[in-house]
């Protein structure tokens, strides 16, 4: 069976002040989420990795650096990257913008995917490119053990795109940032062997 470690990144400053970032800001860790990625490097850093995933964004990459820096072949797949939030990007984090993304969640809980904001991706949109690193995951039977960085609304398309779930299920993956979903793949088929592991996060101390 192959194993797909799966993590969203650590935390960033806008995640701290609860903006949204989506595919179009390209923002760093801050000391939090440098801590997050540290304490999942001492915890997995055994794991014999054959290949290192992430999207664009530099916050994938920055959350598995150390993995990268210790020579694990690395590939940045674009699909990846997460939703894109079109407009509401980096805005304050208002009551006009809450209300806005109230709106557009329920939405898509209404079973509308390809609603959107302008200038935005719906996550129908996502879905349909987060079927490319499905495809990298399901024909590369030579990486037995491969570890996978990515965004928390992407994450919960991409699990459901993997265990074949309807969109309708993408709430049911809570996602604290640098959060573990371990997959199986066997026989064509993805199956999770741990949901929602945050056991490296256990006493993490930020000071």
């Amino acid at each position: 069976m192959k194993s797909i470690y799966i993590i969203r990144h650590g935390e960033t400053e806008l995640n701290k002040q609860g903006i949204v970032q989506g595919r179009g800001i390209n923002s760093d860790l801050n000391d939090t989420g440098r801590a997050q990625a540290e304490a999942f490097y001492q915890t997995y850093k055994n794991i014999p990795f054959d290949k290192i995933y992430t999207s664009d964004l530099k916050r994938t990459w920055q959350t598995v650096q150390k993995f990268i820096h210790s020579g694990l072949p690395w590939e940045k797949l674009s699909g990846l990257d997460e939703l894109a939030w079109g407009i509401w990007e980096g805005q304050p984090n208002s009551e006009e913008a809450r209300d806005a993304f109230r709106e557009m969640l329920k939405s898509w809980e209404d079973g509308d995917y390809t609603a959107h904001f302008e200038g935005g991706e719906s996550v129908q949109d996502v879905y349909e490119r987060l079927k490319q690193p499905m495809e990298v995951l399901s024909t590369r039977p030579e990486e037995e053990t491969v570890l996978l960085c990515m965004h928390g609304r992407a994450m919960r398309v991409f699990l459901c795109l993997l265990l074949d779930k309807p969109l309708s299920e993408m709430t049911e993956f809570p996602h604290q940032n640098t959060v573990l979903y371990k997959m199986g793949f066997e026989d064509g088929k993805f199956t999770i062997l741990e949901f929602n592991s945050a056991v490296h996060l256990d006493g993490l101390v930020i000071g």
